[in-house]
């Protein structure tokens, strides 16, 4: 499946260091496709915040937006004002410490799945892992001092379940945190991202501790 994202993110632009807060604004906007989702997921999406906080009771919760005042549960910092793929986690009988679920995250490889690995050990179960999904979104690549990332998206409509996603690994694109897991629910678009930009596809079981280090 050929997305329109494809002939977009070959034209990385480079960008100096002091206007990287500016480009801030172009990282969270939302791309074409994500607006041709939100007009047929407008329930979904008006529903989000209560799905969050409870799960309707034949299925998990639905993803939620992610405020501009969201911040990460491992980093601390505002999901929204970083780059990179983002992440929700959505605990059975338990919560995180400071609100209810989810538990959010501004990086899938430095904080969402160490924090998922962590609180397994503790006997927390999670009902759903949610990640953004780059099949959906529109996304541009920027270079910034000789870095490249990949820009986030924070609404509900831009999150699949991770269990139906395939992550790109090692490849040279940074997220928050440095180098990141790319998600993309078609698995071509993870092949072909890997193919431009280095790394390999793996599912979320084949992810390992081992996998995560912080470099």
């Amino acid at each position: 499946m050929k997305h329109p994202h494809r002939q977009r993110h070959h034209q990385c632009r480079a960008i100096d260091h002091a206007t990287a807060s500016e480009d801030g604004a172009r990282h969270r906007r939302l791309g074409r496709r994500e607006f041709l989702i939100a007009g047929s997921a407008v329930g979904t999406g008006l529903l989000a915040g209560c799905a969050g906080r409870q799960s309707n009771g034949g299925g998990p919760p639905a993803p939620v937006s992610l405020s501009e005042n969201t911040e990460c549960d491992v980093c601390g910092m505002v999901i929204s004002e970083h780059p990179g793929p983002n992440g929700q986690i959505f605990y059975r009988e338990h919560s995180p410490e400071n609100h209810d679920n989810p538990a959010r995250f501004d990086s899938t490889k430095a904080c969402l799945f160490p924090y998922y690995f962590e609180h397994e050990q503790l006997d927390w179960t999670a009902e759903i892992v949610y990640v953004t999904d780059y099949s959906l979104i529109d996304y541009d690549i920027s270079v910034v001092e000789g870095q490249q990332y990949i820009e986030t998206a924070t609404s509900a409509e831009t999150f699949s379940n991770a269990d139906d996603v395939v992550f790109v690994v090692g490849s040279d694109v940074h997220g928050a945190m440095g180098p990141d897991f790319i998600p993309f629910s078609d698995a071509d678009d993870g092949t072909s991202f890997a193919e431009e930009y280095g790394g390999r596809t793996v599912r979320m079981d084949d992810i390992t501790p081992e996998m995560l280090g912080r470099g």
